[in-house]
């Protein structure tokens, strides 16, 4: 992929790389963990579940990427962008307008999954 110049250009392709549904549901659920150890932080006001917060999120989205959707996390071409992108996703999931939007974008992709 050329490197995108706005995460407008980033999120289709960030959208191609979550196509199986147990991938998003790993990252949803990785990052409502990110969002629990937040509010435990918070409502505590003890930073150490801050250190959880990353591990929650980048390990079920890591491990969705290596087991299941094998392929690898926009996290480490992306950082800033993919980060954007989960949340994105996570409120679409959410709002039950995902996989609406995983059929809006699937073009140029072949059946196996691989780019065209």
């Amino acid at each position: 992929m050329e490197a995108p110049r706005s995460y407008r250009e980033f999120w289709p392709f960030y959208v191609r790389e979550h196509l199986n549904p147990t991938t998003r549901l790993f990252h949803f659920i990785g990052t409502a963990g990110v969002l629990l150890f937040l509010a435990a932080a918070l409502a505590t006001r003890n930073a150490w579940w801050l250190l959880a917060m990353p591990l929650c999120g980048y390990g079920f989205a890591w491990a969705a990427h290596a087991f299941v959707e094998r392929n690898e996390p926009a996290t480490f071409t992306h950082p800033f962008w993919s980060l954007i992108g989960d949340f994105h996703m996570f409120v679409m999931m959410a709002m039950g307008r995902m996989s609406a939007e995983v059929e809006r974008h699937r073009e140029g992709v072949r059946l196996d999954g691989l780019r065209k």
